[in-house]
């Protein structure tokens, strides 16, 4: 029973000398120290002191041990900092810390299937692979690229049309499931 009533006793303490003080300290603390963030867990750390003191038995004023233990804690907060190699950085959602680039694995694939659509492509007549080449690699029309070959558009579209189909299967038969067209 003597136990609960000293528990009583400290915690009435704390409430009536301790903690009325807690927004005057946060006060204090936010003009004396303005670069200190962390105001809370100085408070909170300085509660913590004034009550390990008084079970101790060696606060004569509260207000004063509160006060002189938040000073040392918020100069202690800015003497870690200095120390710290580490710097603030702010908002670190504004960061552009996504990269956009492909991994290691989808640049692998992508060489790859490179090399698989080269591979391919030597399966087609020289012919074929020109106009394949022209027209889907390298974007040009039908029309362009019979000009330039000096062909029928019918010709470039037949050419167009067989070299895809065999190209196709060809990718097909070493793996790749889908063609882009």
């Amino acid at each position: 029973m003597p136990l609960k009533s000293s528990n009583l006793e400290q915690s009435r303490w704390f409430a009536e000398e301790v903690q009325p003080h807690g927004a005057s300290l946060k006060a204090y603390l936010r003009g004396s120290f303005p670069t200190v963030r962390d105001v809370e867990d100085v408070v909170q750390e300085s509660y913590l002191r004034v009550w390990r003191a008084k079970m101790a038995g060696s606060v004569e004023s509260a207000r004063g041990f509160l006060f002189c233990a938040a000073r040392n804690l918020a100069i202690d907060f800015l003497r870690q900092r200095r120390r710290s190699p580490l710097k603030a950085l702010g908002d670190l959602a504004a960061l552009d810390v996504i990269d956009d680039r492909p991994d290691a694995f989808e640049a692998t694939a992508a060489h790859e299937k490179i090399i698989l659509l080269g591979e391919a492509l030597d399966t087609l007549t020289p012919r074929q692979r020109q106009i394949v080449i022209l027209c889907k690699l390298q974007s040009k029309s039908h029309r362009e690229v019979a000009e330039l070959l000096g062909l029928s558009e019918k010709t470039v579209t037949e050419h167009v049309y067989r070299g895809v189909q065999r190209l196709g299967a060809e990718l097909q038969r070493r793996g790749l499931r889908r063609f882009p067209s």
